[in-house]
């Protein structure tokens, strides 16, 4: 489903138009689908009916406190990286006992955090912050219940900055050392064992790389077990992806006819931790045209949006769609970047594009930016973060003001 499309030659997000939202709350803005969220959480949870599972939607794609509380009231737990993710979670109602904290730099204060909050695991990276978890729980007197995070070595087949599955990657344990790093985590007192966990990447579109990863942890929950490790919980984390432009990922319902079979006997419950294909399609970042500029090798469409509000493009040189919030018929195309106004080369939304020729104060949107939108959005060059909308049928709500100049310096203090 996709909540975005053209009614009457203007571009709404379900019920409403976009201009309208633009008129209220003004650009560059972040409007969101509840229905959008809500569909495609549904596709994950009746995906997996069959056997026990937890959805934990990944935070790190979108961490608005509105879109946590429409998942949690769907029945979604929380991938959590950090210590003001967790608190995010719990404050947008997620229960505890949803709750998966993950990362590969976890300070002390996170690990108590944690505990005292008393979610359900934590997943474990390296021997060393073991050792560390293991002194925290001992210091407040409780066992911290714990995954291993595994490192398959598979290729995720995607970009270099998002696959995390390789041998040369920080994250995971090397599935050869897997045994021993349990054996390990059993014999300390501040330890209970409870899971397995792997993550090999995000934006991946082929179910391939998922099945060789899992087919791999499948088989060491076996070995496990005949050395006596009992697991309640197998982690196959996210990173399904979204269409961009031409990607054609699988679908929650695809993705579980491939893991399913390989967990199904294995007496443990599934977690999956998705994040952009729930939140990704689900978003537009609206924005208006500044100036139409033209030099003798380029043209530019110059936007109020910029690499500060949608850095991906930048980063990865990622692909958003990009299109008219009125319906352009009958205009030229013309092949144009897209830029912002940061005081950066770099600063650009799209290049090379073609585009039907626009005008100054028309509005764009910028498709697919549900997630790593806001989530990575900077107050570089001292610009204000940009508003988040949540639209429901044809009601929206203002779920994140706009930041002020004042909002820039909270914190601050001249020194002496």
């Amino acid at each position: 489903m996709n909540p975005f499309g053209y009614r009457a030659g203007e571009l709404h997000c379900e019920s409403t138009p976009l201009q309208t939202i633009a008129e209220a709350i003004g650009t560059p803005t972040y409007v969101y689908s509840a229905r959008g969220i809500w569909e495609s959480f549904g596709a994950y949870d009746r995906a997996c009916a069959s056997v026990p599972h937890l959805i934990a939607y990944a935070l790190k794609a979108n961490s608005n406190l509105s879109v946590l509380a429409l998942l949690a009231r769907a029945g979604a737990g929380a991938e959590v990286f950090s210590g003001g993710e967790l608190f995010r979670a719990l404050k947008a109602g997620v229960p505890p006992k949803k709750i998966i904290f993950a990362g590969p730099g976890k300070t002390q204060e996170e690990m108590s955090e944690a505990l005292k909050a008393d979610i359900l695991m934590l997943n474990v990276e390296s021997p060393a912050e073991l050792k560390q978890l293991d002194r925290v729980a001992q210091e407040l007197g409780v066992r911290a219940p714990v995954a291993l995070r595994i490192n398959p070595d598979v290729d995720p087949q995607t970009h270099p900055y998002i696959s995390t599955g390789l041998m040369t990657s920080k994250f995971g344990i090397p599935i050869a050392r897997a045994v021993e790093e349990y054996k390990a985590a059993q014999g300390l007192p501040g330890i209970e064992v409870v899971g397995v966990h792997m993550h090999i990447g995000s934006q991946l579109t082929k179910t391939a790389p998922f099945a060789d990863a899992l087919a791999r942890v499948a088989d060491l929950v076996e070995t496990l077990r005949s050395w006596g490790v009992s697991l309640q919980y197998l982690d196959a984390g996210g990173g399904l992806g979204i269409r961009y432009q031409d990607e054609a990922p699988p679908t929650p319902s695809e993705y579980a006819e491939v893991l399913l079979p390989l967990v199904k006997d294995l007496g443990v419950a599934l977690i999956l931790e998705p994040g952009r294909s729930i939140v990704g399609n689900a978003g537009a970042l609206l924005t208006r045209v500044l100036y139409c500029k033209e030099t003798d090798l380029k043209r530019f469409v110059i936007v109020d949006a910029a690499m500060n509000d949608l850095i991906r493009p930048s980063l990865y040189n990622a692909y958003h769609e990009i299109v008219p919030v009125v319906q352009a018929r009958g205009r030229p195309t013309l092949v144009v970047d897209v830029v912002g106004p940061i005081c950066e080369s770099g600063d650009f939304l799209a290049r090379d594009r073609e585009l039907p020729a626009v005008e100054e104060g028309e509005l764009l949107a910028v498709m697919s930016a549900g997630a790593y939108s806001f989530a990575m959005a900077s107050n570089y060059n001292a610009r204000p973060r940009a508003a988040e909308v949540l639209v429901e049928g044809s009601r929206f709500s203002l779920v994140r003001r706009r930041e002020s100049y004042q909002d820039l310096i909270a914190g601050e203090q001249i020194s002496d």
